[in-house]
This record gives structure tokens, C-alpha cells and sequence, in this order.
């Protein structure tokens, strides 16, 4: 299978199935002596793991992390960080029924056009479960933009018609409900909205929007690897993403060239920066200094227990109500998804920057 890898000097290249063994990712390029532990890593899977909330799968996995090489007395070595999550809790006998027919909205028919044959253990390669791989490589970038002084803020900013206020916004409440949501009346909103949608045996979408701050000007590259496309197509290569918009993303259609440019000016310090950030920090595919603001939306779960129309492998018409254990909502899960292949993106580009200047080299190889 082609397209498991992604990055190119920060590399990462996620492997397992579902309902396997086990899932990871091995992380090559990271540079050398970078503090790192299973703890670390650990933190990032925690995010995304299953059966926290009534609103997510009751699948019973701990997710538990284990570095099979690359980190050595506490540090990155500079060789390929290999990363194992094994799976504890497949209970393949659910999706035996699944065998005979294509899900709505999940990817069993093209697989099958694509190889002649699926694991239709939970969508094999295709399940929401390969994302551990992106989450423990993403927790190895953040750790090292961390050294940089580059973070992460990312989180729900809606479910269904549910968003997030602007008055109301407080990041401390994130991590305080189980939406991952800063805004405790919207959360509380859109709980209300799920647990229609689950007595309805039907599941909901959202929005994530992520905010990247402490990033240098002049990151990306200017045409095929802009900032902005690499993001894209990182956070577009997550299965249940559907939209990607960055800075004012799709309302800037609707404005005026004088209103959605950022006028330049100076800080107290005499840095350059913008009035206003409706490019979302990112300027002819690269960083401009501001804050990096973008928002993916989520497609609602498909697997439902609604009755749906689809066809066999054969074409024969049935009608199905998809068994198991699935979440009603992802978006909630997806948010350390989102901000893991951000990270990945980032450290990739910025590694790739060292070599864009000479002064650049120089302070690297150089005593000048």
C-alpha cells in the first residue's frame, strides 16, 4: 500500500490495522537529543482514547505506548523512532456481518474497487484506529516545537449547530468537558444536541479549529509545499475530515480586497506585524509571524444504528443497521488528531527551512 508516509525530513510512516495486533509509527529525522519519554507520548494518545465519555465508543483500549527504539537514556538518538500501541479489546465477530455488504460513508467499496478485497474488521487500514500512529508522532513534533517556543491550541469550536461564543471563550474550559470544547454554555448545548442525535440512533459532525503561536516568519515553502497546502493535505489525509479553511478561510469570498487585507505595522518592539490576521499567519505559503488559525470540519460518524439503504457486493439492494460499538460524535476525539498532523507539518517545514539561506548554514556548521 502506497501513501503511509508523509514528511520530508521529519518523516512518519504509520502502520496496523484495527482489529491487528497492534497500530504506530515510525518517526525518522527527528534531530538527536530531544528529551522524550513513553509519559510524553502517552499524554497526546490519552486525548484521543476511547470509552472517556458517553459520547465516544465504549471500546476498552488503554492505548498504552511503547518506544521499540530510537530513544536512548531519555533522549532522541537522530535514528528512526519506532512507536507500538498494541490492540487489546478487537472484538472482530461485530463486523462479520459486515463482510457481505458496503457501509454508507465508509470507505469499504473503494478499497474494494481499489485492492479486489477489505478487512472488514472495523475498516482495517481505513478505521479512525490508524490515527494512533499520527497522535504519537504528532506528540514527538510538539515536544520538539516545544524547545522551539511554538505551541498548540486546538479544540472544538462546534457540533452540529452548536458553536462555540467569542465572549464566552475560555481555554481552561477544554479541558473541563468532554467535548474539548472553550465555552461551558455551548458544551453544555451541544450535549444536549448528541444525546437527541443518540435517541435517534444517528450521530453528529463539527468543526476543530487550531491556533499555532510562536512560529517564525518565512515558513513553507512558495509553491507546491506552501504552508498552507502541506497543512491542508495533512489534515485532509485525516478520514473523517470533509473541509479545511485557514484564517477567514471561505467568508473571505465574500469581502472586499481592502477589507480582508492585513495592514502592516510595528509592535512596541519594533517588530513587524499585522492590524489584523485574516490571512490566518500565512502569506504566499509562508508563515507571516502572527498566530497560524485554521478550522477542519468533521463529517458526522457513519456508523450508525439508523436503518440505511445499501447494496451487496453483488448489487443486491438490503437495507442495514450497523451493530457495534462506534461514537456517536468523533470531533471531540479528532482534536489532538488535528493538532498532531499540524505539528508534524510544522517540524517538517521547519526543518526543511535550515537549508534555505546561507546565514542559515552558517550557524550551523560555522563558528561566525
Amino acid at each position: 500500500m502506497a501513501g503511509s508516509v508523509l514528511g520530508t525530513i521529519f518523516k512518519i510512516t504509520t502502520w496496523g490495522e484495527s482489529h491487528g495486533e497492534g497500530v504506530g509509527v515510525v518517526v525518522d529525522g527527528c534531530p538527536a537529543g530531544l528529551p522524550l519519554s513513553e509519559e510524553d507520548i502517552q499524554a497526546y494518545l490519552n486525548r484521543r482514547r476511547p470509552g472517556q465519555s458517553r459520547f465516544s465508543t465504549p471500546r476498552s483500549e488503554s492505548d498504552c505506548v511503547r518506544i521499540l527504539s530510537g530513544v536512548f537514556e531519555g533522549r532522541t538518538t537522530g535514528t528512526p523512532i519506532s512507536l507500538l500501541v498494541p490492540n487489546e479489546n478487537q472484538r472482530s465477530k461485530d463486523y462479520s456481518e459486515i463482510a457481505s455488504y458496503y457501509r454508507p460513508g465508509h470507505a469499504d467499496y473503494t478499497f474494494d474497487a481499489k485492492y479486489g478485497f477489505r478487512d472488514y474488521r472495523g475498516g482495517g487500514r481505513s478505521s479512525g484506529r490508524e490515527t494512533i500512529g499520527r497522535v504519537a508522532a504528532g506528540a514527538v513534533a510538539a515536544k520538539m516545537l516545544k524547545e522551539m517556543g511554538i505551541s498548540f491550541l486546538t479544540y472544538t469550536r462546534s457540533i452540529g449547530p452548536v458553536e462555540i461564543s467569542g465572549e464566552r471563550f475560555d481555554a481552561d474550559q477544554i479541558g473541563d468537558n468532554p467535548l474539548y470544547m472553550p465555552d461551558a454554555v455551548a458544551a453544555e448545548q451541544a450535549e444536549h444536541y448528541l444525546e437527541e442525535c443518540m435517541k435517534g440512533r444517528d450521530s453528529a459532525g463539527g468543526v476543530v479549529e487550531c491556533v499555532i503561536t510562536g512560529m517564525p516568519a518565512g515558513i513553507g515553502e512558495t509553491v507546491f509545499d506552501k504552508l498552507d497546502a502541506s497543512l491542508a493535505k495533512a489534515v485532509f489525509s485525516i478520514g473523517a475530515v470533509k473541509g479545511v479553511e485557514i484564517g477567514s478561510g471561505f467568508s473571505a469570498a465574500e469581502k472586499k480586497g481592502s477589507e480582508n487585507n492585513d495592514a502592516f505595522v510595528t509592535d512596541g518592539t519594533g517588530r513587524i506585524t499585522k492590524q489584523t490576521n485574516h490571512a490566518g499567519g500565512i502569506l504566499g505559503g509562508m508563515s507571516d509571524g502572527d498566530p497560524i488559525v485554521f478550522r477542519v470540519a468533521i463529517k458526522p460518524t457513519p456508523s450508525v444504528a439508523h436503518v440505511q439503504q445499501t447494496v451487496k457486493r453483488d448489487g443486491t439492494p438490503v437495507e442495514i443497521s450497523i451493530a457495534g460499538r462506534h461514537d456517536p460524535v468523533i470531533v471531540p476525539r479528532a482534536v489532538v488528531v488535528v493538532e498532531s498532523m499540524a505539528a508534524v507539518t510544522v517540524a517538517d517545514l521547519l526543518l526543511v527551512n535550515m537549508g534555505a539561506r546561507m546565514d542559515f548554514l552558517k550557524k550551523i556548521y560555522t563558528e561566525e
